[in-house]
This record gives structure tokens, sequence and C-alpha cells, in this order.
């Protein structure tokens, strides 16, 4: 009988496989055994690809940091223009896999992608002027800022119905069971608020520390 063209099994095929897990059930529903199931091979075979589960994990993660789109560090667009894309981008990546944001939170490590990304943003901050030490700190608060943008939804926290918030205890919270139903765009609109004060304050912050300054 001839050999197959492709392996049965595959880095990209377990990490697909973890990925879809996580996606649907969460975290803790990754494991080996389940995953060797789910690709219809042995337990053991999983180690020529990854050793533990937390590899496995490392590797999901970094391949939705892998998603977020860096050429905006690339193609000549100023620094704000840029950091507000990319900030775009990432959320997006994160949000459409948030039950993996728990583990990208733990910070790069070793993770070729996001590797590639805390580089990418830094080079571009420290190329416009932006002195080292800021341009560490502007990474930590867009990291913290985005990771918890897309951790959970502020509006689908509130249940739909009305009767959930009596106003003798919550006087503001008459509309609150509205929220709910309109998740996507509150929290759409609710991060490009947060985007573009963020972006205000630091541009303020560069007219103060930018290569102007330092003249």
């Amino acid at each position: 009988m001839a050999r197959p063209r492709k392996p049965l099994l595959s880095r990209e095929r377990i990490i697909e496989a973890a990925s879809a897990l996580v996606d649907a059930e969460g975290l803790d529903a990754v494991s080996t055994r389940r995953l060797a199931a789910e690709l219809g091979v042995s337990g053991p075979s999983l180690y020529n690809h990854f050793r533990t589960k937390d590899q496995i994990l490392e590797a999901v993660a970094d391949a939705v940091s892998a998603r977020v789109d860096l050429s905006m560090f690339e193609d000549g667009r100023d620094w704000r223009t840029a950091l507000h894309d990319w900030a775009v981008s990432y959320r997006a990546a994160l949000s459409a896999h948030p039950n993996i944001v728990p583990v990208l939170v733990r910070g790069p490590g070793r993770r070729p992608a996001g590797l590639r990304l805390a580089d990418a943003m830094f080079g571009a901050m420290v190329d416009a002027g932006w002195p080292p030490a800021q341009a560490t700190y502007i990474g930590a608060l867009m990291r913290y800022f985005i990771t918890g943008s897309a951790l959970a939804s502020f509006a689908r926290g509130f249940v739909d119905e009305k009767a959930a918030y009596d106003p003798a205890d919550y006087p503001h919270l008459g509309q609150a069971h509205l929220l709910a139903e309109r998740g996507e765009k509150i929290d759409e609109r609710a991060f490009e608020t947060g985007l573009t004060a963020l972006l205000d304050g630091l541009g303020t912050l560069y007219a103060n520390v930018g290569p102007t300054a330092r003249g």
C-alpha cells in the first residue's frame, strides 16, 4: 500500500484542533487525550510535536498573535495612525478567540509571533522619536487596554430582563436591560472611545518627550 502523501499528524493540525476546542469549550477542554481523540490518533503521537498541554496552548495563542496585522508599522503611517490601526487589528484577532486571551495576557515569552508583534510596535515607536522607556510603557499600556477589552463584554454582562434592575435599588440602570442585545456595537464604540482618548493623551505626552521637545 502506498504511503499517504501527507503525514497523519502535524503541528498545524494539532493547533487547529486545539484552537477549535478552546473556542468552543474553553481552556479546560484541552487535553492530550481529548485532542488525540479529535484527531483520530494515539495519545503518544502528540508528543512528537508537543510535550505538554501548556505548549499546545502557547502555540494556539501564538497562532492568534500571528493574525494581527503589522503592515502599518512598515508603510510610512505616522505613529498615532499606526498605533490606532494596529490596536484595531489586535483587538479583532483577540475578540475572535476570547477564550485564549488568558494565555496571551501572560506576555509573549518565547512565542515567535508574539515577539514579532512586540518588536514591531516597539521599534516603530522608537523610530518615531519616542524614548525607549516611553515606548516600553506604551507597549504595556496598549496590551493592558486591548487584552482587557477582548477578555469580556461589558454590555453583555447585564441581563436582558427589565425587572432585574429595580429602580429603588439602581435608580440609574433603568435602560441596563437593553445593553445585552446591543452588546457588540456598544463594546466596539467603547473600545474606539477609549482608544481615541488614549491616543489623545499620548499625543500630548509626545509633544513633551518626542524629538521636537528634545531639540
